[in-house]
């Protein structure tokens, strides 16, 4: 049973549309998540002493760390997709 039974065509419009946007609201929320995890990582395991610079060496580990959390995290991301797609089939 639709939970919009009851509900005008206008305030069914409303209501999927505020849904839409919360969607969005949580991904980018999700995304923001994201980002703090692997800054907090990629912070603590490369650099030693912040500056008013980054060396070259904190810069490299920087890059490399985050993009190593990308990797894994699409993998993983990739992955689970995959065993979703094969249970519904």
């Amino acid at each position: 049973m639709d939970s919009f039974d009851n509900f005008s065509a206008s305030e069914k419009a409303e209501a999927t549309e505020l849904q839409r946007l919360i969607a969005v609201e949580q991904q980018k929320a999700q995304f923001q998540a994201q980002v703090h995890s692997f800054t907090d990582v990629c912070w603590d395991k490369c650099v030693d002493t912040p500056g008013s610079k980054l060396d070259y060496r904190t810069e490299t580990c920087l890059v490399s760390c985050v993009e190593r959390f990308i990797d894994t995290t699409l993998t993983i991301t990739n992955r689970f997709t995959q065993m979703v797609q094969k249970g519904t089939h």
